[in-house]
């Protein structure tokens, strides 16, 4: 049976929602999986796009990898929550600023209610917003000795 899908380009694969037409993708090593798991997420529950997510999360194609962290942050927003396997490859990458997790944890910590967050996401939201707020105070201090700095210097 021909796919519908363009897997070489992978135009239309946004709109995606046969799980075990990704399955079939994933066996043939075609590219754009990063794109149609996020499809998945989009069009299909979150029990059936999970294990695809995860599974995308570990391509070799680090721009494959960063789409499906999109996928992630897409089931978050959209479901309000995830799965444990899903908390589980985010773990693994890591929280923090220059991972490839970032946003999808970012999403997961907006769109997930607190209580329902396991621990470790937990502490890294509280984690994160006293770093956000010093950020904030490191900032403010900053133009604030600058301003004063510029109108000294213009009073010469």
């Amino acid at each position: 049976m021909a796919s519908e899908w363009d897997w070489e380009s992978g135009e239309g694969l946004i709109g995606i929602d046969d799980p075990a037409e990704v399955d079939a993708a994933f066996e043939r090593g075609e590219g754009h999986l990063g794109t149609a798991v996020i499809g998945l997420a989009f069009n299909c529950s979150l029990e059936e796009a999970s294990p695809r997510i995860v599974r995308a999360m570990q391509l070799p194609d680090i721009a494959q990898r960063g789409f499906a962290f999109t996928a992630a942050g897409t089931a978050a927003r959209l479901n309000g929550a995830l799965t444990p396997e899903l908390y589980a490859a985010l773990r693994a990458e890591g929280p923090g600023r220059k991972s490839i997790a970032e946003f999808a944890i970012d999403d997961t910590l907006d769109y997930v209610p607190f209580r329902d967050l396991p621990l470790w996401l937990k502490w890294w939201k509280v984690v994160s917003k006293v770093l956000d707020k010093l950020e904030t105070w490191r900032l403010e201090t900053t133009y604030a000795v600058e301003g004063v700095w510029k109108a000294l210097r213009r009073r010469r």
